[in-house]
């Protein structure tokens, strides 16, 4: 790999790669064919404001300004991962504003993303719903939709609670080394070293996912600003070890574009996977070092990014 163009600041480890850069020249300073699986949750277009940067994908103004901003880093990182591998991005539906969009309703973010990655050449591959608890969302948001009063007042203005989705794509070809999961196929489920037992499976496999316990995220308030920040949504640990457990081998070769505090990394590290992340935010990329620092120590030798398992 060679040096990214406008790195602002980069931490590298024998486990891992950070940089404090645009993860649009990040990436495509990868070699073809080099990462075995992505994993990631992309800025909220126009819905948060996570930095100030003009680079920041999350400070696009319209859907179709985002999906043109993005729709660089789809290509890079359908270039840099290996036949037959996969990516997966954490995505929400957006809930529009009388204010922003001249009506109150839902944006289709993640079908924006899953176009975007089509259009690149990405093959949609499967995805999940994970279930999120309505009435927490209501006591936060207090969307209209959610509140019980507007029953009383105009039914029709009330809505579901918006899920996340785990979306993955996948690039066409044949994977020369694929993933595979040791243990035997018997129904008992009664072997103990079995690296992916029927129980495991039947939950992974479920198109929702209702156990995923929506606390269970990397500490993120050392990583606030107060003149920038509005909101951060660290994706769930559960989320991302599944993905990594399910999709990569050891020793396989992580990607998060969108860093953020070291969620992705940290997951991959501990399960005893290499990491690559970009991140553009200054406090956020802080914080992503010392969890990947904490995740090297607490998992222990390991492969090597820049060894022979490279």
């Amino acid at each position: 790999m060679t040096t990214p163009a406008n790195v602002i600041d980069q931490t590298m480890h024998e486990r891992f790669a950070a940089y404090h850069a645009d993860c649009v020249d990040v990436v495509r300073s990868m070699p073809d064919a080099s990462v075995d699986f992505t994993v990631f949750s992309p800025p909220f277009a126009s819905l948060y404001t996570y930095s100030a940067s003009e680079r920041d994908m999350g400070n696009c103004k319209t859907h179709d300004e985002f999906h043109a901003h993005f729709g660089f880093l789809v290509s890079e990182l359908l270039r840099v991962t290996r036949p037959g591998r996969l990516l997966s991005f954490h995505c929400m539906n957006l809930p529009t504003s009388k204010m922003r969009d001249g009506y109150i309703g839902l944006a289709d973010f993640r079908g924006i993303l899953i176009r975007a990655f089509q259009d690149a050449g990405w093959i949609y591959h499967s995805e999940v719903v994970i279930w999120k608890d309505p009435v927490q969302a209501m006591q936060r948001t207090k969307a209209l939709g959610l509140l019980h009063k507007t029953i009383r007042t105009n039914a029709a203005m009330t809505r579901q609670g918006i899920p996340d989705y785990l979306v993955t794509m996948r690039k066409p070809g044949k994977d020369e080394i694929p993933v595979t999961h040791s243990g035997c196929n018997r129904p008992c489920d009664c072997c103990g070293e079995d690296e992916m037992p029927v129980r495991w499976w039947q939950r992974y496999a479920s198109p929702v996912w209702f156990d995923i316990n929506p606390s269970d995220t990397l500490q993120y308030m050392s990583a606030r600003e107060e003149n920038d920040e509005k909101h951060i949504c660290p994706l769930q640990l559960g989320v991302i070890r599944r993905a990594v457990k399910l999709w990569t081998n050891p020793g396989d070769v992580v990607l998060s574009p969108f860093m953020g505090i070291g969620s992705e990394g940290y997951v991959a590290l501990t399960e005893g996977r290499r990491f690559i992340g970009a991140e553009l935010k200054a406090s956020y990329f802080k914080q992503a070092v010392a969890n990947l620092r904490h995740a090297v120590h607490a998992e222990g030798a390991q492969p090597s990014l820049f060894g022979a398992a490279g």
